[in-house]
């Protein structure tokens, strides 16, 4: 039986707010998989595999429970917002497990972490490249005791690349995929398409890759496709320019460059170049910027070291 749910938070805003998801029941016994998007509010190919996912799915193959939420950060969906939750402007993909006495996002994530995420077997968390942000598909999972369950998801998802995040050297910290882990639960953020486009491609990989997910931990009939290779990387860089100005990738994503290779350039309005981003060791470039106009603090590119 697939249900269409609503969690409603009273306590934000003047209104509530409601987070729509769906509730699938199979026919027996199974895992219950969690299945997150829009954590983003803008990333539609990731909100747009969900919807296909749940729209196409046979719930006679279906055995224990799916959750599905299309749509987590409802706000900063119908605002078009980039990254941030509009109400104060935080990255809610930076405050899980979040906080019920803290700011809008920090609510929001508490809530979205202790309904949907607090007594799965596996959390999946799909992602996209926002309006901002070329993207090379790729797949996380976090350093922790159930590590290699995680392993076991970002490999079926079946992405060209897969990064690791020790616990101690975070990048990403109050990640969705870092909280879960955290709480001993199976996680991943996936992350296909780019620029905030309803790309076909990227919406196939997605929902395929999910399939295949959903297959391997036996939520779904069938045999999941064999592992498919894929690059490993051993935690990242986050390059950032300390001060505001025009940005010039001299990269593409998922293409490798060595220590010291030129990323990009920044420059002042007149044009004249005021630093040149090097790569602080080897890596491959996942995602990069590319609106010109970066403020100071601003993020440029995420470069993944080199792994096994």
């Amino acid at each position: 039986m697939i249900t269409r749910r609503t969690l409603s938070i009273p306590e934000l805003g003047p209104d509530g707010l409601d987070i729509p998801y769906f509730d699938i029941r199979g026919r027996g016994d199974g895992p219950l998989l969690t299945v997150l998007s829009g954590v983003h509010g803008a990333e539609y190919a990731s909100i747009a595999a969900v919807r296909e996912f749940v729209r196409d799915l046979d719930v006679e193959t279906v055995s224990g429970r799916i959750i599905a939420v299309p749509v987590a950060n409802v706000p900063a969906f119908w605002a078009r917002t980039p990254f941030v939750v509009p109400a104060d402007g935080k990255n809610l993909n930076r405050h899980f497990p979040g906080d019920p006495d803290g700011t809008f996002t920090e609510v929001l994530a508490h809530h979205l972490f202790t309904s949907f995420m607090v007594g799965a077997d596996y959390v999946v968390d799909l992602h996209a490249g926002d309006v901002p942000e070329a993207l090379e598909p790729f797949a996380i999972f976090e350093e922790s005791p159930v590590e290699a369950a995680s392993r076991d998801l970002a490999v079926a998802y079946g992405a060209g690349h897969i990064v690791r995040q020790a616990a101690v050297a975070r990048t990403v910290a109050g990640s969705s995929c870092a909280a879960a882990a955290d709480a001993g639960i199976p996680a991943i953020i996936a992350e296909s398409g780019q620029n905030g486009l309803l790309d076909r491609a990227a919406i196939d990989r997605h929902v395929a890759g999910l399939s295949n997910i959903a297959r391997s931990i036996g939520v779904l009939d069938g045999d999941p496709w064999p592992a498919r290779e894929a690059q490993w990387h051993e935690g990242w860089h986050w390059l950032r320019t300390d001060r505001a100005g025009w940005w010039q990738p001299a990269v593409t994503t998922g293409e490798p460059v060595p220590a010291g290779g030129l990323l990009g350039t920044m420059s002042d309005v007149w044009g004249e170049v005021f630093a040149e981003v090097r790569a602080p060791e080897a890596g491959t470039p996942l995602f990069l910027t590319t609106s010109p106009a970066v403020s100071a603090d601003g993020l440029l590119l995420g470069l993944a070291r080199s792994g096994t």
